[in-house]
């Protein structure tokens, strides 16, 4: 049985069209890391997740392997969870197996035919938890669906450290969005990315076998193919470098040649060496983060991290 969407909020071709004609108007040049996903970039981003460089997925797998049982018992019983940015919910299934009694799980994602995939075989995995999708760019308001049964409570789920492709301002303004969505007695449960070498953190987004250059690189065929721009990944080359004084990896797209970029009735002119810029991948410590939390009306009550300090998972609560 294929499962149908509880809402379908996904940009449209005319709201990519718009953001990047805007973004490539702005000095610097900028399109939102959110267009990385449509279907052969969610593929590649799970692709991603297995690299040898890439720690960031195993760390925090082991994490949630070696604490689920805690987590759950912080988060509670009878929640409904909304994950944010669900992908193939692979680290959703450790905390699912855990948790005591769940209502729902709300998978939101902007990928349709991916969360679609995922969300019937969660259905099939736990057939006694109510799976109810939700298409939407989760950094813009949307509603939670109604459950056949009350929870007793609703919680984010937000693993992955996707946090970190946030500003601060951003971040915050998104933890805020998390507290109204979640209410009082809500709480977040969230992977942040940590402070580290940054050798160990430039190797996970420069790989070996070129994976995170074609998962950029594949922005420039959604600009060809679906908005019709005169664009080939030939002419673009993938650049990740970290930036120590803001903690930060920024992420983009390096014009290999002088070209005209042409967008409708816009024109954009490109010199050799000019930079897209496509992410940020912001790192924190714990203490930073929770002083941002703080500011949105979440208080940290736990945290977990593995032995070399790579990675943490935080458990936050909404107060009043």
């Amino acid at each position: 049985m294929s499962i149908s969407l509880s809402q379908t909020l996904h940009p449209s071709s005319a709201n990519f069209r718009d953001d990047v004609i805007e973004g490539l108007g702005k000095s610097p040049r900028w399109i939102p890391c959110k267009y990385f996903y449509d279907e052969r970039g969610s593929q590649l981003f799970d692709q991603i997740c297995e690299l040898d460089e890439y720690y960031l997925t195993r760390t925090e797998l082991a994490i949630m392997e070696r604490y689920a049982g805690e987590m759950a018992d912080q988060i509670g019983r009878g929640v409904m969870l909304v994950e944010f940015g669900s992908g193939s919910s692979i680290k959703t299934r450790i905390l699912l197996d855990h948790l005591h009694k769940p209502v729902a799980y709300v998978p939101v994602d902007i990928s349709q035919d991916h969360l679609r995939k995922t969300a019937e075989g969660l259905r099939l995995r736990y057939p006694e938890i109510e799976i109810l999708p939700v298409c939407a760019d989760f950094t813009e308001d949307f509603g939670l669906p109604t459950t056949s049964r009350p929870p007793t409570h609703d919680a984010v789920y937000f693993p992955g450290s996707t946090i970190g492709n946030f500003q601060p301002d951003q971040a915050l303004a998104l933890l805020k969005q998390i507290v109204r969505l979640c209410g009082c007695g809500g709480g977040l449960l969230i992977g942040i990315d940590l402070q580290k070498d940054p050798k160990v953190i430039e190797a996970a987004y420069n790989d070996t076998e070129g994976i995170t250059a074609a998962f950029n690189l594949n922005l420039v065929d959604r600009l060809r193919t679906e908005l019709g721009v005169n664009l080939q990944q030939a002419d673009f080359e993938h650049h990740a470098a970290y930036n120590s004084k803001d903690h930060r990896v920024e992420i983009g797209l390096i014009s290999r040649v002088d070209q005209e970029v042409k967008i409708g009735d816009h024109s954009f002119q490109f010199a050799a060496g000019e930079l897209i810029h496509t992410e940020y991948s912001h790192k924190y410590t714990i203490d930073g983060f929770a002083e941002l939390a703080a500011q949105a009306g979440l208080t940290l009550h736990e945290h977990w991290t593995d032995p070399d300090g790579l990675f943490a998972v935080l458990h936050l609560v909404i107060v009043e």
